[in-house]
């Protein structure tokens, strides 16, 4: 765990979260500030700052991340009418928190470009 890493106490369970996915790689939660009906956070449970920080050592990591979030997808009940699948990357992007997570938004239509 990173010092004082939120995302990494959330893994750890040492912060309560509404947690809809979870095995022995990664876990995903509820986001408290949703963008639409669905919005899901998938996490690694062990700490990567950001997709910059993704190693070819973390390919398998990375492959567990999406298809978490496709099983999120499917327990949400919008893998048959879509979902976009979104990583922020440092402070242009507006992550705001640096452990790398993949955003699961869906339950409604999505406009482009996103931001």
């Amino acid at each position: 765990m990173a010092n004082n890493c939120l995302f990494c106490k959330i893994a750890d369970g040492s912060i309560k979260s509404d947690i809809v996915y979870s095995n022995d790689h990664v876990v995903a939660f509820r986001d408290i500030n949703p963008q639409a009906p669905v919005h899901v956070l998938v996490i690694p449970r062990r700490h990567l700052e950001n997709a910059t920080a993704v190693l070819p050592e973390d390919d398998a990591m990375v492959a567990e991340l999406l298809r978490a979030a496709a099983e999120v997808a499917r327990q949400e009940g919008i893998a048959g009418s879509g979902y976009r699948l979104v990583i922020n990357n440092g402070p242009d992007a507006e992550q705001s928190v640096p452990h790398l997570h993949v955003h699961v938004l869906g339950g409604r239509p999505m406009s482009w470009p996103p931001g």
